[in-house]
């Protein structure tokens, strides 16, 4: 079912899914249980007063350490990049019409690893360097794929063909540069080659926090657009949809925010790829909805941190639980789409 809200004066109007709105509260409530058990669990167990004292600053002696430089800097960055990651993955796969459009499948983030790989193996930059590496590798991958890709517009199987031959190339490349690389650099690229959250602290807040705050809001704006692109060129330029020039723009804003999640976080694999998918799947809706699967997104990458955290035990990367459970869900889409073409 279908409602709109409208304002007193009835200039603005909002329509959404009732279905959409249940699941996307749902899921910001389970978002906000296990971001509370995430702060108040650990080697170091609080309870939720004394993390809201430490919050007033009257916390029990080493909790303000705890609570404030180690535990929220890193529930904070996992749900940024959560989010940026589950938005991006959501845009392409519906400009692209294909489940398979993620950013890590098409390249974008193997190019904007070898962005970050340059800095910080070559140049040994700061964080903003390798936010910039990360965006500048983003952006001239998306551009390569987007000129490879065109021929008269877009078309989505290509984009993914393209992509996927793009990836594997950028893929040896980043092995090429920890080769050349000393032997400690190539160990502090590797283990941010898998993706992680170990040691994040508030200026990797601050980069994926200010990426979601300004692209985001731009990829909502332009939903109703990227809604009318899923019903093909002609129909949607019938209706005044400037096709190319409203991919470019979604392509730019999937693009930026995988890319600062790559510098914040490493190439966290196929969070972008399944969340979509599962938001789409929770709603019903015909094509995954933006703002669930940023909500799904920073779900699962804040569930697969707090399993490597409490679970294993360990400082084993996040990006190894997401790799393995999203290697699982693409062989699933494999599957599914073979037995569907076959029947």
């Amino acid at each position: 079912m279908t409602a709109v809200l409208r304002s007193p004066q009835g200039r603005v109007s909002v329509r959404f899914r009732q279905r959409t709105l249940f699941v996307a509260l749902a899921v910001l409530a389970a978002i906000l249980v296990l971001g509370v058990i995430a702060l108040t669990t650990g080697d170091y167990p609080l309870s939720v007063g004394d993390v809201l004292a430490t919050f007033a600053g009257q916390g029990p002696p080493g909790a303000d350490f705890i609570i404030t430089g180690l535990r929220l800097p890193r529930v904070l960055t996992a749900l940024f990049v959560g989010m940026a990651l589950g938005v991006s993955g959501g845009i392409l796969q519906s400009v692209s019409g294909n489940a398979l459009g993620s950013p890590d499948v098409v390249g974008f983030t193997q190019g904007s690893a070898v962005g970050a790989f340059f800095v910080i193996l070559v140049l040994d930059g700061s964080m903003f360097g390798v936010s910039v590496g990360a965006l500048v590798g983003g952006i001239g991958t998306a551009v390569l794929l987007y000129l490879l890709s065109y021929r008269g517009g877009v078309q989505g199987l290509r984009l993914i063909l393209m992509g996927i031959g793009i990836g594997a190339m950028l893929i040896a490349l980043n092995s090429y540069l920890i080769t050349r690389a000393s032997l400690l650099d190539a160990l502090t690229a590797q283990a941010w080659r898998i993706g992680g959250l170990n040691d994040r602290e508030w200026p990797h807040v601050a980069v994926s926090g200010i990426a979601v705050a300004v692209l985001v809001p731009i990829a909502l704006y332009q939903s109703r657009r990227l809604a009318l692109l899923e019903l093909g060129d002609d129909k949607a330029q019938a209706l005044g949809v400037r096709t190319e020039r409203t991919r470019l723009i979604l392509l730019a804003v999937s693009v930026g925010l995988s890319s600062f999640a790559t510098a914040v976080a490493g190439p966290i694999s196929f969070l972008a790829l399944a969340s979509p998918q599962i938001a789409r799947r929770l709603t019903g809706a015909s094509a995954p909805p933006l703002v669930t699967s940023a909500l799904t997104g920073a779900f699962l990458l804040l569930a697969s941190d707090f399993l490597v955290q409490r679970v294993f035990s360990s400082q084993l990367p996040v990006g190894v639980v997401t790799g393995a459970v999203g290697g699982l869900y693409l062989a699933y889409l494999l599957a599914r789409e073979w037995r569907r073409k076959v029947s």
